[in-house]
């Protein structure tokens, strides 16, 4: 039976998560961008595996108390299995922990998989940033969920 798993994210994490950036995204993240957000003290990053392959990552900030995901990914062929759940999860316990007031997130409005997933564990929809994504250009759904 397979089992995910999610921990904190390692230096030799960053090619696979790079890899999965650029399956799950237009403009994705550079190895070099990721170690830079890793090195960052502010910066969280939490990685699922699924028998020690990674199969997704989250990554956010966190600066006086605001969290803000800089993105969220499971690979296609992992996706269903709840690893986005299980990283969310993960996030939304970490932030609480370090006394955070609340997380928020842009989501493509497309992406009702996504936006299904943040509603239910409790992001509620912030307002709108318009033709925030390239690629196809499309406005983001600003989601947010207070800790306090």
């Amino acid at each position: 039976m397979e089992k995910i798993t999610v921990g904190k994210t390692e230096y030799s994490d960053i090619e696979s998560i790079a890899l999965t950036e650029k399956e799950c995204f237009s403009s994705p993240w550079s190895e070099t961008s990721l170690r830079e957000a890793l090195d960052n003290p502010h910066h969280r990053f939490f990685t699922a595996r699924l028998d020690g392959e990674i199969i997704g990552y989250i990554g956010a900030y966190n600066v006086l108390g605001e969290v803000s995901v800089t993105n969220i990914a499971v690979k296609k062929e992992y996706r269903k299995r709840g690893a986005g759940s299980m990283l969310l999860e993960k996030l939304i316990t970490s932030s609480a922990d370090e006394g955070a007031d609340f997380i928020t997130l842009e989501v493509r409005p497309s992406n009702e998989s996504a936006v299904n997933l943040y509603t239910k564990y409790g992001f509620l929809k912030a307002g709108l940033r318009r033709d925030f994504y390239s690629a196809p250009k499309e406005d983001a759904l600003l989601m947010t969920k207070r800790l306090k």
